[in-house]
């Protein structure tokens, strides 16, 4: 979620008297919107989601555990208690939930969290006999990834339009990527992977074979994507990718993005990186959106709007920025982002504009929430 070399903590302190990302303009959009306060006193929200043709809303808490809201209210007993099991420090802990897309039938869903020891496991679970409650005793583990450090384990897993299990991979963390693994395809580290919910690397994954390359990447080249969502109308894949010192990205391509290098760490942003000067380009897929640390620290990756409520804002992209609360969106063209604007209305603001992550429930309308503890939809005024 951060860029490194940067506590939890100190960031939280560094945004109460930060003004980055207030220079940008709101921009007028055609619709009318705001948010809409669902729920607060959460413990570190960083995702929610729901099941196909489902009303309840579930809410993943970083401390480890997944809570139902339901009816208008966050219901007392969690869905799944992890917190003795995950890691907690730095950008550790339960970081999201994935919906087998069968789930209706199966009771399927995974979860991406870093055990104590730090380390990423990908775990699917059951539902129990209790519609509102997991059954612990279901857990299968389907990859576990060692991690070298605290920081920059991605964390997100999504279920794709081909119904594969999509999960991102940061690079292992430090700074500059200093193990080599967003380009070394023999690590799984710094990369998209796609897995086969029922076990292993699907065979029409692109290094599937491949001397020295693992067959469980689908995509490489990435330093944190924190947050990553396919338009659930295309099927294109956008990708917000956690800088390093200098530049935010997001990446957007038709399709899913097959054996892509998203360019880290030859590139930050649209610039070189290692070496500073004179990078070799080629092959490498360039964002369609970049802003630099004048503007904020750590992209915080959306969705595309593809709701029913709000007409005016389909099809549109958005996200923020975990230091400086903007929200803004795009929409993409197949090539490029047009459309840039900002939504001064959808800013949460003051003490509250730590953006940790967005979310969609089953009609495809959208949520945000913050690392104090409150969840928001997006709503028409």
């Amino acid at each position: 979620m951060r860029r490194p070399h940067v506590t939890l903590a100190f960031v939280l302190a560094l945004i109460a008297c930060d003004g980055a990302g207030s220079a940008t303009p709101s921009v007028p959009g055609e619709a009318a919107v705001g948010l809409e306060q669902l729920a607060s006193g959460l413990s570190f929200p960083v995702h929610v989601a729901a099941p196909a043709g489902d009303a309840r809303l579930f809410i993943v808490e970083k401390t480890g555990r997944v809570r139902i809201l339901q009816g208008g209210q966050v219901l007392a007993t969690p869905f799944l208690d992890l917190s003795g099991q995950v890691s907690g420090g730095s950008e550790q802990g339960l970081l999201s939930i994935a919906f087998h897309p069968d789930y209706g039938t199966s009771g399927r869903f995974v979860v991406n969290y870093t055990d104590q020891g730090g380390d990423t496991q990908i775990v699917e679970y059951r539902v129990s006999a209790d519609p509102n409650r997991a059954d612990p005793a279901s857990a299968r583990t389907l990859l576990s990834v060692l991690q070298p450090f605290s920081n920059h384990n991605g964390g997100l897993v999504v279920f794709g339009p081909d119904g594969m299990l999509y999960v991102g991979m940061g690079d292992g963390g430090s700074g500059g990527d200093p193990q080599g693994n967003a380009q070394n395809l023999g690590s799984l580290l710094g990369k998209l992977l796609r897995l086969d919910p029922d076990g292993g690397a699907p065979a029409d994954n692109p290094f599937v074979g491949q001397a020295g390359a693992r067959g469980e990447i689908w995509a490489y080249g990435l330093r944190n994507p924190w947050r990553f969502a396919f338009d659930r109308e295309t099927g294109d894949l956008f990708i917000a990718d956690v800088g390093q010192n200098r530049l935010e990205e997001l990446n957007a391509v038709q399709g899913a993005g097959r054996g892509l290098n998203y360019g880290w760490d030859v590139m930050e942003g649209n610039d070189c990186f290692e070496p500073q000067a004179g990078c070799d380009r080629t092959g490498l897929i360039l964002p369609v959106v970049v802003y630099d640390h004048a503007d904020g620290c750590s992209v915080t990756g959306g969705h595309v709007y593809r709701g029913s409520a709000i007409p005016d804002i389909r099809g549109l992209y958005f996200y923020s920025d975990y230091c400086s609360g903007f929200v803004r969106s795009f929409r993409f063209d197949g090539n490029a982002a047009a459309d840039q604007r900002r939504w001064a209305d959808l800013e949460p603001g003051g003490g509250d504009r730590n953006v940790t992550s967005f979310g969609e429930d089953s009609a495809g309308e959208m949520y945000l929430m913050t690392s104090n503890g409150n969840l928001y939809k997006i709503v028409s005024r």
